[in-house]
C-alpha cells in the first residue's frame, strides 16, 4: 500500500542531525526558552523575511495569541473562509469574537477576495486569510483592503511554509499584520511534536505575545497579562532548525511531483487545482483535485494500494461544536467538502509512485 505521507521516511533523512541535536538539549539541562528556541526564532524570522518570529506550542496557539494580543474578543468579528480546518475558527471563538464566514473561490480553493467587502461591518476588526494547501493568498490586495479600512490582516498559514508571497513577509510595507505557522509533524515544516510560531514585523505586538505565551509574564512571577502557556520546547526549536534548511530543497520536490500531477491527470470524471498567477510559488503541502465521484474514486485509489486524504468533509459552520452557524449555508464551501481529495505527496516521493497514482487516477470511470 502507497500511505498518503511516511513521516518516518521525511525525518529519516535528518536522524543523525536530529539525535545529535536532542542529546545536546538534554546535556544543556534547559528545556524551555533557552539558546534553540531563541536560534530557531531568529533564523524562521530571517527566512519569512519578518523581523521577529516568536515559537509557541502549536499553530492553534499561534492565531489565538494573536488575536489576544490585538486585543479581540466579545462583540468583535474576524473575517474567515467558510472552508477550512476547524483551527481557524477555533482561534476566533476561544478569544470571544465572532467569525464571519466567506466563499472561497472554488478554482484554488482560497477566500474569495472579492467578496470580503461584502461581510464588512463597524464590528470587524481583522481578516484572516488561509493559505490552505500550500498556496498563498493574494496577500497584497488583502492588505491593502485591510489598511484601507482600518483593519488587522492574521494570516493562517498553517499549510504554506516556504511560499513567496510569505517568505517576503511584507510586500505593501503594511504593519497591522502577523501570520500564525503550525509545525504539526505533518507539515512541509514539521516538528516531532506539536509546535507554532507567530511571524510579525510589529515590535510591541511580539513583545506581548511573548509575555502571553509564558503566562502572560516577561519576568518570573511578574505577570503582566492574563495570558496561558504555550512554550515551544528547546527540543522542537533544535528539530525545526536542522530541518528548516532542507525546506527550500523538500518544497521543491513537492512542486516537481504536483507539476507532474498537472501535467498528466487526465480524466473527465477529476477537476485539478487552479493556481492563479498572483499566488507565488505553491509549496503543495496537500495536492487536492475535486470529483463529484469523490467517494468512489478514494475507493478505487484504496483498492488500487494507494491511500488518499479528505480535507475537509465538514466545514466549519456544519460542524456539531457550533450548533449556532449549522444553518448558515456556503454553496461553494459545502460542494467542495463533498468533492475534495487529496492525493499522495511528500519531498520523499518517488517519480514511479507518483506515476502510478496517475496511472490509476487515469482509469477511474
Amino acid at each position: 500500500m502507497m500511505k498518503f505521507l511516511e513521516l518516518k521516511k521525511v525525518n529519516h533523512r535528518y536522524e543523525s542531525s536530529i539525535r545529535e541535536a536532542l542529546g545536546r538539549v538534554i546535556d544543556s539541562g534547559w528545556y524551555l526558552l533557552g539558546k534553540e528556541i531563541e536560534a530557531f526564532e531568529a533564523e524562521f524570522a530571517d527566512y519569512c523575511g519578518a523581523r521577529h518570529a516568536i515559537g509557541v506550542g502549536s499553530g492553534l496557539d499561534a492565531l489565538a495569541l494573536i488575536i489576544k494580543a490585538y486585543g479581540f474578543g466579545p462583540g468583535d468579528e474576524i473575517i474567515v473562509p467558510a472552508n477550512t480546518f476547524i483551527a481557524t475558527v477555533l482561534a476566533v471563538t476561544m478569544c470571544g469574537a465572532e467569525p464571519i464566514f466567506v466563499e472561497p473561490d472554488e478554482r484554488n480553493y482560497l477566500i474569495d477576495v472579492k467578496k470580503i467587502a461584502e461581510k464588512i461591518t463597524s464590528r470587524t476588526k481583522a481578516i484572516m486569510p488561509v493559505h490552505l494547501y500550500g498556496q498563498a493568498c493574494d496577500v497584497a490586495s488583502i492588505c491593502s483592503f485591510a489598511e484601507k479600512h482600518g483593519l488587522k490582516v492574521i494570516d493562517d498559514a498553517a499549510q504554506a511554509h516556504g511560499t513567496t508571497l510569505l517568505k517576503s513577509f511584507d510586500p505593501v510595507d503594511f504593519q497591522g499584520r502577523a501570520a500564525g505557522y503550525s509545525f504539526y509533524p505533518g507539515k512541509n515544516l514539521g516538528a516531532l511534536a506539536d509546535a507554532g510560531a507567530v511571524v510579525t514585523n510589529d515590535a510591541d505586538l511580539a513583545e506581548k505575545i511573548k509575555a502571553l505565551r509564558n503566562y502572560g509574564s516577561h519576568e518570573k512571577y511578574y505577570n503582566k497579562y492574563v495570558g496561558s502557556n504555550s512554550r515551544m520546547d528547546e527540543f522542537q526549536a533544535a528539530i525545526l532548525s536542522i530541518k528548516l534548511r532542507g525546506l527550500d530543497e523538500d518544497n521543491a520536490a513537492r512542486r516537481k511531483t504536483a507539476n507532474y500531477y498537472l501535467k498528466a491527470i487526465i480524466n473527465d470524471n477529476v477537476i485539478l487545482p487552479g493556481v492563479p498567477e498572483n499566488a507565488g510559488d505553491h509549496v503543495w503541502h496537500l495536492f487536492v483535485v475535486r470529483s463529484k465521484k469523490r467517494d468512489a474514486l478514494k475507493d478505487y485509489l484504496e483498492e488500487n494500494g494507494i491511500q488518499s486524504q479528505i480535507h475537509y468533509p465538514v466545514p466549519p459552520h456544519k460542524q456539531e461544536c457550533y450548533p449556532q452557524y449549522n444553518g448558515l449555508s456556503f454553496t461553494i464551501a459545502e460542494r467542495l467538502a463533498d468533492e475534495v481529495l487529496s492525493l499522495p505527496i511528500s519531498p520523499v516521493m518517488k517519480e514511479v509512485e507518483a506515476a502510478k497514482v496517475v496511472e490509476v487516477i487515469n482509469a477511474f470511470k
